[in-house]
């Protein structure tokens, strides 16, 4: 199991920075109960293994003027590799995409976009995604309000799972 191979400090530092990214390393030495020198060395540690991807501020994109967020069903006519990962390039370059994955079953892509009016969207979505080579539908559904948006990983459900097989 992947998350075997940390030991149960790893995941307690994993926790609290995904919690609060923007405390200091003393904070967090002292919420796991180590010292500052080998907390910010274990830190570095996940940091370079690739557990920690970035540190990013939570944006509330209303705030800024962004109303309106949109969910994009997207089907391919070819589902070929090269075909996958054209369209997978085109969304890195759409700045009102910002996720994009890609699923098994009818539908190929689900976009997640994020627009300031109903108008902007609407041109991003005639004048680039449905002219988009190899689009064959786009089907979308306008957010109304998010009942729950944690981008996280439920650590408590990890423990549980290393308790039981432990």
């Amino acid at each position: 199991m992947p998350g075997a191979k940390l030991d149960p400090i790893d995941r307690q530092i994993l926790a609290e920075l995904q919690a609060d990214g923007r405390m200091t390393n003393v904070e967090l030495a002292r919420r796991v109960g180590i010292s500052a020198p080998p907390c910010l060395r274990r830190v570095r540690t996940l940091e370079e293994a690739g557990f920690i991807r970035g540190y990013h501020a939570d944006i509330d994109p209303r705030e800024l003027g962004f109303e309106v967020q949109v969910f994009a069903m997207v089907g391919l006519n070819s589902q070929a590799e090269a075909d996958l990962s054209a369209f997978e390039q085109k969304c890195r370059e759409w700045p009102l995409v910002r996720e994009c994955h890609m699923l098994n079953g009818e539908i190929d892509f689900i976009l997640k976009c994020v627009a300031p009016d109903l108008s902007t969207f609407q041109s991003f979505l005639t004048g680039q995604l449905t002219a988009a080579p190899n689009v064959a539908s786009v089907k979308t559904s306008l957010v109304i309000r998010d009942g729950k948006n944690e981008p996280s990983v439920p650590f408590e459900v990890l423990e549980d799972r290393l308790n039981r097989t432990a």
